[in-house]
């Protein structure tokens, strides 16, 4: 789903004295129409953006879908504390945190990046750009994108702790 943010967001945003807080805000920046929910979600999964930040923009009325979309029907209707809970709605997470081990893409991540800069740095000049790659990645997403041009460049057994620890 794409999102775009509100009027009120935008007044939002310049008043800085909103309900946003400061890693909201750095999320709520990216919603500019173009981007799906999804790929900002991992843009920020570094951060600890989650879905119920962005349900949360929603519900307080900053981000509304494009023209022309609607909203899925977990968001359409204000939230009633005694009714049952809706169920989750996947907003275009890239990775499930319930895959392998159970642990989150931020997780996954912070587990990964040391590794990832430490395979990287080691292969010198040749190495260069690529540790500069890995050194930019800001998510999960980013680290996995990158996996394979890691493993090209230094082999199946020093990349197998990079793969378990991204991939396990």
């Amino acid at each position: 789903m794409v999102l775009v943010k509100t009027q009120a967001g935008q007044e939002a945003l310049k008043d800085r004295r909103g309900s946003l807080s400061s890693r909201q805000r750095s999320a709520f920046i990216l919603f500019d129409g173009k981007r799906s929910t999804g790929e900002i979600l991992a843009a920020t999964a570094a951060m600890g953006i989650t879905q119920e930040d962005v349900q949360a923009m929603i519900a307080q009325g900053l981000l509304a879908p494009l023209p022309g979309q609607s909203l899925p029907a977990a968001f359409a209707t204000p939230h009633d504390a005694t009714a049952e809970p809706a169920p989750a709605t996947d907003l275009g997470t890239v990775a499930s945190p319930l895959e392998g081990s159970g642990r989150s893409p931020k997780e996954r991540y912070q587990a990964a990046y040391p590794i990832a800069t430490e395979l990287t740095a080691g292969l010198g000049l040749r190495g260069f750009r690529l540790n500069l790659a890995v050194e930019g990645a800001g998510s999960f997403e980013d680290l996995a994108a990158l996996a394979p041009k890691i493993r090209e460049a230094v082999g199946d057994a020093k990349f197998k702790r990079l793969d378990e620890a991204l991939f396990d």
